[in-house]
């Protein structure tokens, strides 16, 4: 089972509608086991990541006006890969590990793009 990032806008009646997932896009934010391994590892904590983290405990919903702290969450992230991919469990070699983390981290970083362009929010379950 894979985690899954999608986009949502609140619709007039104020319910959460999740958007489709454009064509040659994809909504994989990781592998199941990822919530614990690495989004919520103590290595991504350390960092100061507040949103990821909340994946080792459930489902992470980020509002629309969070969407600016999240995308600069990711960011910081992704300029902290290698120490993210020596400190969590790498599968296969720690290159292999990092290279995954961020093709990962660029999905979730395109979908928090546009989230921003509509005014929406940004889930991950």
């Amino acid at each position: 089972m894979s985690l899954s990032v999608d986009v949502f806008v609140v619709g007039a009646d104020g319910e959460r509608q999740v958007q489709d997932v454009p064509d040659g896009c994809s909504d994989c934010a990781g592998f199941e086991s990822w919530r614990t391994r690495v989004w919520g590892a103590e290595v991504v904590r350390s960092l100061g990541a507040v949103f990821l983290p909340i994946l080792a405990e459930g489902d992470l919903q980020v509002e629309p006006g969070q969407v600016p702290a999240f995308l600069r969450e990711c960011l910081l992230l992704r300029e902290n890969l290698e120490r993210i991919a020596a400190d969590t469990e790498p599968v296969r070699t720690t290159e292999e590990h990092r290279d995954t983390i961020s093709e990962r981290l660029a999905i979730i970083e395109a979908a928090t793009r546009r989230a921003s362009a509509m005014g929406g929010g940004v889930l991950i379950w």
